[in-house]
């Protein structure tokens, strides 16, 4: 038995889960793909590591909220249900396809940067933020996670 099994483990995740559901949480993180696109293209690494560093700190930067109600909120919420239930959040169906098609776009907009190429740097950027969020909202729609209440409470869900 390792020190992360049983108790100890539940409790990490529980408050990594609680501390990413700050809706500031969400909220600058989703900022990063912009932030790391423009490291790459201007060649800044102290851009990159500042912003690998933050995305790597950011889940259990903040505090947990007061209150998980609100949609950045209901956004992790509605991921950590997601994992639980489907186990992944890549693959042919609806809405992981979403993920995939994000993949792809990101890998378009580093290959872009790379080659300093603006316009599809930005493109790239936008179809992949744009694909995360409309994936993070079927998962919410498809979950049915209201995230009324505490932090440190359950997820709740519409179905229940």
């Amino acid at each position: 038995m390792t020190p992360f099994d049983g108790t100890l483990r539940d409790r990490l995740e529980e408050t990594f889960w609680a501390r990413h559901a700050n809706p500031w949480s969400a909220g600058t993180r989703f900022l990063a793909l912009p932030a790391l696109m423009t490291a790459v293209y201007r060649r800044d690494r102290r851009l990159l590591l500042a912003t690998l560093a933050f995305v790597a700190v950011n889940p259990v930067l903040f505090p947990p909220p007061e209150r998980t109600d609100s949609y950045l909120s209901r956004i992790v919420l509605a991921e950590r249900e997601w994992l639980r239930e489907d186990g992944g959040t890549m693959g042919t169906d609806y809405p992981n396809v979403l993920n995939v098609l994000n993949a792809a776009a990101t890998l378009y907009a580093l290959v872009s940067a790379l080659r300093r190429d603006r316009r599809g740097t930005v493109l790239g950027t936008l179809c992949a933020m744009a694909f995360k969020l409309w994936w993070v909202d079927a998962v919410v729609r498809e979950t049915g996670v209201t995230g009324e209440g505490s932090a440190d409470g359950p997820a709740q869900s519409s179905g229940e």
